[in-house]
């Protein structure tokens, strides 16, 4: 199993701001994150929260090239938005995806994404239990959510939980934790509802 997958990417949000000497708008990384490629057109998927107070946004991938991404579109409620990058499509290597309604408690599952900015992290545990619920950043319930004990941190947001053939299940997107580091708890959005979201976003820019 391989940690650099060329279908994963790291996403970094920059804000404009004024400069606190001047009037000038500078340039503030806001956030970074993860994501992984969605098709062979260049689209991303990731967290709507790692995006959602950007002014730009930045695709790294694991050739180490770098793209500026435009926003196709966000669904806030399920916590999932779509990018696009305007990469050769010998670069583009889009995620296999998977099922979600099969999964099974116990099961072997991997995390890649950047967590604390250490690109290509791969981390692997188990389903811990399906069918949780979260909150989104709009206070919305997201249902059918997978929680796993595979190691999840700040900057796997928006990376993919694969199952052991590596294949998409879920989008990670929440931890459990009391210090905002690892804590045995993680959670990730269901293929199955990435799967009925994403073409909606493509096509209309929403849900």
């Amino acid at each position: 199993f391989r940690a650099n997958s060329p279908s994963v990417v790291h996403v970094t949000s920059i804000a404009l701001r004024r400069g606190f000497f001047s009037m000038n708008a500078v340039e503030i990384p806001q956030g970074t994150g993860s994501g992984f490629i969605w098709d062979d057109q260049g689209r991303i998927v990731t967290n709507y929260h790692v995006i959602s107070d950007a002014n730009r946004v930045q695709v790294n991938m694991a050739d180490n090239s770098s793209w500026k991404a435009v926003l196709v579109g966000v669904a806030p409620d399920k916590d999932l938005a779509v990018l696009q990058i305007d990469a050769p499509s010998y670069q583009l290597k889009p995620i296999a995806i998977g099922s979600s309604k099969d999964l099974l408690v116990g099961q072997k599952v991997f995390a890649i994404g950047n967590p604390f900015g250490l690109d290509q992290t791969i981390t692997s545990g188990i389903i811990s239990a399906l069918d949780r619920e979260i909150k989104a950043v709009t206070g919305r319930v997201i249902d059918g959510v997978i929680q796993t004990d595979a190691a999840i941190n700040p900057g796997n947001s928006g990376g993919p939980l694969l199952d052991s053939a590596g294949r998409l299940i879920g989008v990670n997107t929440a931890i459990f934790s009391p210090s905002g580091a690892y804590a045995g708890i993680g959670f990730a959005v269901a293929v199955d509802i990435v799967n009925s979201i994403v073409p909606q976003i493509i096509k209309h820019g929403r849900i």
